[in-house]
């Protein structure tokens, strides 16, 4: 399942899901809980639309792939539907009314920004991907997922904000993916519950944690050595890419460090319960936020964990 936990602002309400998507398109579910500030305050206005409609294209097909009973033949026919409308949407040809207001708004903001296609074409392999997942079988397939369904994200805001180098784009993946990730390890009970297993064979397997059955995991020495373990490996990529937030200018670097601090603050309080996020899952709420505003004040390019 994809994780798209971008917000529309900053006013959290009692969870890591964040806020409500108030300043977004009545044709846009707000119903969904999200992590990380998208078109936050902090979002130039003049790129809010834009942002809103990579947002309305991702949501909308991340509830294809992931929302309500139908079988997994029916979620992907709808997402190779989805696929068309999005071609047609950037060779100039009529979409399906079906999903009018999506490509409507992805096309103003294709033609406004010179959007690429390849990051929407990633985020439905990965969505088409989540219909059949089957269990990665170590961390890098599970990071070739997340390059797909979580990377392109970062890669389109950079391009919005006019940032193509190569390095940025490197940072951008790993702070991405590292989000991902620890959206997994905090959603653990919940996906273990509903049958989706995001931990990787390998690691599960060095700490003797049998995968066959995930709905009747518990909490253990086990799974706890286990959690932290990832966590630790999702905290590195953070650190790693967390540099890109100190050297964008203005209010999308400050964005950017609230986005690196909430997801460490999230990795601070899974450590905080000791690592047992079967039982229960950690949130983050609006009395967090102080600390999250200093985190962000105190980073540094040469203070991120040897990021450079």
């Amino acid at each position: 399942m994809l994780r798209y936990r971008q917000t529309v602002d900053f006013s959290l309400r009692g969870d890591t899901h964040g806020a409500a998507l108030a300043t977004q398109s009545r044709s846009v579910s707000i119903e969904h809980y999200e992590n990380f500030p998208v078109a936050s305050a902090l979002c130039p206005a003049r790129l809010r639309p834009a942002v809103l409609a990579i947002y309305a294209f991702a949501r909308t097909a991340d509830d294809l792939a992931d929302e309500g009973d139908a079988p997994a033949s029916e979620r992907l026919a709808a997402l190779r539907a989805y696929r068309t409308d999005l071609l047609a949407s950037f060779e100039g040809r009529a979409h399906s009314p079906q999903w009018h207001a999506v490509f409507t708004r992805l096309s103003d903001a294709r033609r406004a920004h010179d959007l690429p296609l390849a990051p929407f074409l990633h985020l439905l392999d990965a969505f088409e991907r989540d219909t059949h997942a089957e269990p990665y079988r170590d961390r890098s397939e599970l990071l070739s997922y997340c390059s797909l369904s979580a990377n392109p994200v970062g890669r389109l805001l950079l391009h919005l904000y006019g940032v193509h180098g190569e390095a940025q784009h490197r940072r951008s993946d790993a702070i991405c993916s590292a989000l991902q990730l620890i959206n997994f390890w905090q959603d653990l009970g919940l996906d273990l519950s509903r049958r989706r297993v995001y931990v990787p064979l390998q690691d599960a397997g060095r700490h003797g944690v049998d995968l066959r059955d995930p709905a009747a995991l518990r909490d253990g020495p086990a799974t706890q050595a286990l959690v932290s373990e990832l966590c630790e490996w999702a905290r590195g990529l953070m650190l790693q890419g967390a540099p890109l937030a100190c050297e964008l200018p203005g209010r999308v670097g400050w964005e950017l460090r609230l986005v690196v601090q909430g997801g460490l603050r999230i990795l601070d309080k899974i450590a905080r319960m000791r690592h047992a996020t079967i039982a229960r899952r950690p949130v983050v709420g609006a009395a967090d936020l102080p600390a999250m505003l200093w985190g962000a004040l105190r980073m540094r390019p040469l203070t991120m964990g040897g990021a450079r």
